[in-house]
């Protein structure tokens, strides 16, 4: 299943009181058809500026074609849903792993909030970043391989 939000849809979407609910539903109609869900949990730390930490998880359920993701900044008790924008595939060489790009669109309080935008060939982050919509500000983040990391536990900043 993939939703697709176009940036100025995304934008008219602020507000919407039942967003959060919607999400919830759909984040959780496949669980309870599939059990089979993969979770992967990856810990990323900012590059520049103020530090900020966040855990990025992601679910895919193979069976229904489903996924969702999810991040909590190191700092927060609460996650924040994730919906699957898009994902571009790119072939970097010839006999080499693809590099797919995919785009997840933040949905907090009822509203779009931002994208994050991760770049991935094979198990390796190329690039991570973060674009809040309504300051237009952006973020870049490496992934910190020091960080142990748990489907159960999450990232454990300590």
């Amino acid at each position: 299943m993939c939703f697709l939000i176009p940036h100025e849809t995304a934008k008219g979407m602020f507000g919407l009181k039942f967003l959060p609910a919607f999400i919830s539903v759909l984040l959780l109609m496949p669980l309870a058809a599939h059990s089979e869900v993969s979770t992967q949990v990856r810990c990323f730390r900012s590059l520049e500026g103020k530090n900020i930490d966040f855990e990025f998880r992601t679910y895919y359920d193979a069976a229904a074609k489903w996924s969702g993701a999810s991040v909590r900044y190191s700092k927060s008790k609460n996650a924040i849903a994730l919906v699957h924008h898009r994902t571009e595939e790119y072939v970097m060489t010839e006999d080499g792993p693809y590099e797919f790009t995919t785009t997840w669109v933040e949905v907090s309080d009822g509203a779009v909030t931002g994208q994050y935008v991760i770049a991935t060939q094979g198990a390796r982050v190329n690039s991570m970043r973060y674009t809040n919509y309504k300051s237009g500000k952006q973020y870049s983040f490496d992934e910190d391989f020091s960080i142990e990391a748990s489907p159960e536990t999450g990232c454990q900043w300590g």
